[in-house]
């Protein structure tokens, strides 16, 4: 039985091993990435729901962009706070900005896939730029980085939606982690030619690919996933690339309270399952085999059997892995994360198996 065990562990840290350095490698050991500038004209899209505080911020940011041609489509999704003030009073004080106002609808509510496409038809340019109105762009060449990646045959942009650092917080720590873990992840399979997913804190796409799919309809009920979704039904190798220089990521602040990011966790975890069998397969073996790796080892080294080649095994998969997420941290500019690496690790694929259990049993809220 132990030999079974140590069979099924050998095979655990294979896989592994062509997770991190074959797979994840096309994007952590890939070359800095260089731009372009195109110059396409754009239209920033931003969906907002009781968000007066950030928008107040947040705005302005986005108004003050180094780029030529754009304009800014506010959508405020019937917000009950002063959301719809501060965007009308936006609209006088920019000429380049255009505000939606969404209604309730009793088919629709609180769905935000309804409110974007809302927003997309009132855009008045072909190639689009979101982000949510919690987050900013790192820098005035967000948009001139972003649009860069368009090619006439790459017609969607998947970018890094980072979380801001908060000092002396371990939460933090595991929330970025997580962060890159998923961005390495999703840069890699696309760079691989096979895109599941986005975050629609960052990514950009021509307005074209969002009517050739019919939008959100095919999964219009499904509450969250307006990125996510999106992407694993619409990108492809032919037609998505990946942008990933410093100056074109987004920040958000991030939740201050583990409550607060499990819940998040749970809608996120709510949506994969909705992804194509074969990106819900590639990601359950990851998953499986990260929790196997914690699993098997401790039961071969309680019985203490062939503890040299258990401990070795242990070694050499925590140094391709942390190699691999080292040099990904280092393009996203995480690299303070790796430091926590093996325990970060642990916490996160156990609460990983508390979310699964938790939405085994009951469905997560969505949306605002």
């Amino acid at each position: 039985m132990l030999l079974i065990l140590l069979c099924l562990f050998i095979a655990v840290v294979v896989v592994q091993f062509l997770y991190y350095v074959v797979f994840f490698g096309k994007f952590s050991f890939a070359k800095p990435q260089t731009s372009t500038p195109k110059r396409v004209p754009i239209s920033v899209i931003v969906c907002a729901k009781n968000e007066e505080e950030n928008v107040k911020n947040f705005v302005p940011l986005l108004a003050e962009q180094n780029y030529p041609d754009y304009e800014i489509v506010l959508i405020d999704d019937a917000s009950s706070d002063e959301t719809l003030e501060i965007f009308e009073a936006f609209e006088k004080q920019y000429s380049n900005i255009k505000l939606v106002k969404v209604e309730n609808n009793e088919a629709f509510w609180g769905n935000k896939k309804f409110a974007l496409t809302l927003g997309i038809k009132a855009a008045k340019n072909e190639y689009l730029l979101f982000t949510d109105a919690d987050c900013y762009p790192k820098s005035n060449d967000w948009i001139k980085e972003m649009s860069a990646q368009f090619t006439q045959q790459k017609t969607i942009v998947l970018g890094y939606g980072a979380y801001e650092k908060i000092k002396n917080s371990f939460l933090n720590k595991i929330i970025r982690f997580e962060t890159l873990l998923t961005a390495t992840q999703y840069f890699s399979w696309a760079k691989l030619g096979k895109p599941y997913m986005g975050v629609g804190r960052n990514m950009a796409y021509k307005r074209e690919e969002f009517f050739k799919v019919r939008g959100f309809m095919d999964h219009m009920k499904i509450r969250s996933g307006d990125d996510d979704l999106f992407i694993n039904q619409a990108a492809n190798g032919k037609n998505t690339t990946i942008c990933y220089t410093p100056e074109s990521f987004t920040f958000s602040k991030p939740k201050t309270t583990f409550a607060a990011w499990f819940t998040q966790k749970r809608r996120h975890v709510a949506t994969a399952q909705h992804y194509k069998a074969s990106d819900r397969t590639q990601l359950a073996i990851f998953y499986i085999t990260q929790l196997l790796f914690l699993i098997l080892p401790i039961i071969l080294l309680a019985f203490q059997f062939q503890w040299i080649i258990v401990l070795s095994l242990i070694g050499f998969r925590y140094l391709f892995a942390w190699l691999s997420l080292g040099f990904a941290a280092g393009k996203l500019k995480e690299k303070d994360v790796m430091y926590w690496f093996p325990i970060i690790e642990i916490v996160l694929i156990v609460t990983q198996l508390n979310v699964f259990i938790t939405n085994t049993f009951s469905k997560p809220v969505q949306w605002k």
